[in-house]
């Protein structure tokens, strides 16, 4: 029987691990295809802004010369002004457009389309290089657009979540991405293949299953006939033993393997005899140890302190179970739902109850103080761990605007680029400064100030995406770290909060209201540039942005003349 609950067992862990591996497979490939398909958007995106910069296009659209204009464009482009019109832009896809401005305003835009259909579904299965049995589809909704192989059907799954379904008669292992416009990716792998793996795995457990019940039987046959009669000439030597009389010894007679056994079981019962006499010491030095022990819990994690804590305390005392619970976290040892007295011990420091230890059992006195002494010492490691996570979350965040200060910045600034540099994913940094800050504070006072600070961090928490991450780098002087965006995007991003903060107002020490204005200087990362390059070309395109007006957002001068 436990053989056979371990084969259960195992054969349950493998086909969990199998599922796992296959799962981890698909949210790899579904990545991969996510960043080529926005890949693929990014380069119509520039192919579309590259012709609208084209002065021979320009010169062309200006004109309405449709014959020039329909030489000058690339396929998968389109171009209205208007009522005039040149190229074709197919359906579905998704469209990224381009205005072309000139010297008279806005002369047309330039579409750029990228279509829905099996060639792209081709093209995103090669570049993530999804396994030959898998399939890559593009979904509108729940319906099948396009699919490589081809596959006709509806995935009705939330994005996120891993399902087995039933599409066009075959069961898949599906994986649906978030939604994108107009589109949402989903990777897909038979569940056959699956199911082969685990049904393999099931197999051989069982053939060791019957190989390991044969061995226990044989063993256990030769070994009885042996033991059995060992046994019975000890039995009542045996039973006085429990019954107490510890004086009781076996006769020895001989030489063979049962007077070994009969020398063997008087120096049992000798050594019983002065173990009992030293389980009185032990028990001293158990509640010396468990003091000690408690001293050197000094660590800084709460919830491996708990479980220390908690697994001390059923060892320490013979309890059944017990629980802890501190702050919202929580740890167990043994069967602590069994019935039979309750021991609770606050966890108290200096007035301050941090969390409850519940033990479970039978306590003598002796076990109570030591339960009493290990909730002391609990309490103690508690509050350290506490004021640690404190100091340490006041090191890296600046105390005024609640957002990473200076040093978590820089921090943060070498991690990304080292990631940058790793995975070959962009990444681009934005510097921003408030306009005329010295002012604010001379003539609206630094209460004023300070609630500028704070108001100028709510716009960069609510404007950037969860990945990111804005910091105060000091005084009036802002950094967005934005990994995996290119300049351009940075560029929006940063000119979305320099909308969103000049539409705010302020009041003054004497009632008057004013707005504030910021510049923003960008820079994106280059492979083997270190953090400081990258942060003096995102000054300089700062700087920039004072000496042209303030109030704007520049791109750093490498990345224009590109």
């Amino acid at each position: 029987m436990p053989a056979g609950a371990a084969v259960w067992g195992f054969a349950s862990a493998a086909a969990q691990s199998e599922a796992r591996r296959v799962d981890a497979r698909l949210q790899s490939d579904l990545r991969v295809a996510l960043d080529a398909y926005q890949a693929r958007v990014d380069a119509a995106q520039a192919a579309a802004r590259h012709l609208a910069g084209a002065r021979s296009f320009q010169v062309a659209l200006e004109r309405r010369d449709a014959a020039a204009v329909r030489s000058l464009l690339p396929p998968g482009l389109a171009v209205r002004a208007g009522s005039f019109r040149v190229g074709r832009v197919r359906s579905p896809a998704v469209d990224r457009e381009a205005d072309v401005i000139t010297t008279k305003g806005l002369a047309g835009i330039v579409v750029a389309s990228v279509p829905l259909d099996g060639a792209l579904a081709s093209e995103l299965r090669r570049s993530a290089a999804i396994p030959t049995n898998d399939r890559l589809v593009l979904l509108s909704g729940d319906r099948i657009l396009a699919a490589s192989p081809p596959l006709v059907g509806t995935v009705p799954l939330a994005a996120g979540r891993v399902a087995v379904l039933r599409i066009g008669g075959t069961r898949y292992r599906t994986l649906v991405g978030p939604p994108l416009p107009r589109v949402s990716l989903a990777v897909l792998t038979p569940q056959s293949t699956v199911d082969a793996a685990n049904a393999s795995q099931r197999d051989e457990l069982i053939a060791g299953l019957v190989l390991v019940v044969l061995l226990v039987a044989i063993v256990a046959f030769l070994e009885g006939r042996s033991i059995v009669r060992t046994l019975r000439s000890l039995a009542d030597a045996a039973r006085a033993i429990a019954q107490g009389r510890l004086g009781q010894r076996v006769p020895v007679r001989g030489s063979d393997e049962l007077a070994t056994l009969g020398a063997a079981f008087n120096d049992m019962a000798d050594q019983l005899q002065a173990r009992l006499a030293e389980l009185d010491a032990e028990r001293g030095r158990l509640r010396i140890a468990i003091g000690r022990f408690g001293e050197a819990l000094a660590t800084n994690d709460v919830e491996q302190l708990l479980q220390v804590v908690v697994e001390t305390a059923v060892e320490a005392t013979g309890a059944m179970g017990a629980t802890i619970k501190s702050n919202g976290h929580a740890a167990a040892a043994g069967n602590y739902n069994a019935s039979g007295e309750r021991l609770e011990h606050p966890l108290t420091v200096g007035g301050e109850q941090l969390g409850t230890l519940v033990l479970v059992g039978v306590f003598d006195a002796e076990e109570r103080m030591t339960a009493a002494s290990l909730a002391a010492h609990a309490a103690v490691a508690l509050e350290n761990a506490r004021l640690h996570a404190i100091v340490e979350r006041q090191a890296l965040v600046d105390g005024l605007t609640g957002i990473a200060n200076r040093r978590g910045c820089e921090d943060a600034l070498i991690h990304e680029i080292a990631r940058s540099d790793r995975l070959g994913v962009p990444f681009t940094l934005v510097v921003a400064d408030l306009d005329d800050f010295k002012q604010i504070n001379d003539r609206h006072g630094h209460d004023a100030g300070d609630d500028v600070l704070r108001e100028t961090a709510s716009v960069l928490r609510h404007t950037l995406r969860e990945s990111d991450l804005p910091g105060r780098w000091g005084g009036e002087e802002f950094v967005l770290l934005l990994p995996g965006t290119e300049a351009e995007g940075g560029a929006q991003l940063a000119e979305r909060v320099r909308g969103a903060l000049r539409e705010r107002s302020f009041h003054g020490r004497d009632g008057a209201v004013f707005g504030v204005t910021c510049s923003f200087g960008v820079a994106q990362h280059r492979p083997g540039e270190g953090e400081r390059q990258l942060f003096s070309q995102a000054d300089r395109a700062l700087y920039a942005a004072k000496r042209l007006g303030k109030d704007r957002v520049e791109l750093s001068a490498r990345i224009r003349s590109l």
